[in-house]
């Protein structure tokens, strides 16, 4: 959390984009262009965060949503890398209360975000993904998500970063993505001492964990992006959200957000890895 401030500063610029909602099954619906502007001013020390949003769709148009506001700090909320990636959401999951979290990575001119949103009853109920490149700059979209592109052995190094100011933590991981038949896949992540096995029914754009105390899935989405959440946040049980970026054809990021038994945010991590067979 110490470096949380020089790491948002690396996502300084103006960024034009869209915001594009995603339906749960995975279609890619309406899209709104946007332009995020993210200033420093006074050597650094405060940022100005200008958000426009153009519902006719085309820049050239009076703006929508003219955001702005003034930064000093950074909340405990949200959790920046070295990178510039990020992760925000609330501290508590509670009962009877709308949920969601934010994800941003950064990568050269190009930044993805990504928010998932759970309605009162706890169902996942609204995914929008945010694609943005910086202006003046040639950057360019990535293909559409693939399960051919993830299939393989992935060796990375994740980051554990702490709200209550507990020391981070780095560690090495192993991913591994098989398809077992035509319509099944194994999924194997190894880290530190753990690894966890699962397996996932293959459905078009969408992997589907049913055998977990939590069923969930996978989107598989445009510019590389992966969206991986319950289908349905459940009282007394730990659940983790999770965004996957595939910046370069072997070599992904992915933003993870964990929360206990009690509801409770206990750290998010950020992993970096690379295809190795």
């Amino acid at each position: 959390m110490e470096n949380n401030w020089q790491n948002f500063l690396k996502n300084l610029g103006e960024w034009r984009g869209s915001f594009t909602r995603v339906s749960l099954e995975g279609q890619v619906l309406d899209s709104i262009p946007s332009i995020l502007t993210l200033e420093g001013l006074e050597e650094n020390q405060l940022v100005r965060f200008r958000l426009r949003r153009f519902a006719q769709g085309s820049y050239d148009s009076e703006p929508s949503q003219d955001y702005v506001q003034d930064y000093r700090s950074v909340g405990n909320q949200i959790i920046f890398f070295e990178t510039g990636a990020f992760s925000k959401g609330p501290f508590q999951f509670a009962p009877f209360s709308q949920f969601g979290a934010e994800y941003g990575f950064v990568e050269g001119d190009r930044r993805l975000r990504f928010v998932q949103l759970y309605d009162q009853e706890g169902n996942l109920s609204s995914l929008t993904l945010i694609r943005e490149f910086r202006q003046g700059s040639n950057a360019q979209e990535r293909p559409n998500l693939t399960l051919e592109q993830l299939l393989g052995t992935w060796e990375g190094t994740a980051q554990t970063v702490y709200p209550d100011w507990t020391p981070s933590e780095t560690f090495s991981t192993r991913l591994e993505i098989q398809k077992i038949d035509r319509d099944r896949l194994q999924h194997k992540l190894s880290f530190g001492q753990h690894t966890i096995t699962s397996t996932a029914r293959i459905d078009g754009n969408k992997l589907i964990f049913e055998n977990g105390a939590t069923p969930r899935q996978i989107l598989l989405l445009p510019d590389g992006t992966s969206t991986n959440a319950p289908l349905k946040l459940e009282l007394r049980t730990s659940f983790f959200l999770e965004i996957g970026w595939l910046v370069e054809p072997n070599e992904r990021q992915r933003l993870i957000r964990n929360y206990n038994e009690k509801g409770q945010w206990v750290h998010s991590t950020f992993v970096r890895e690379r295809r190795i067979a």
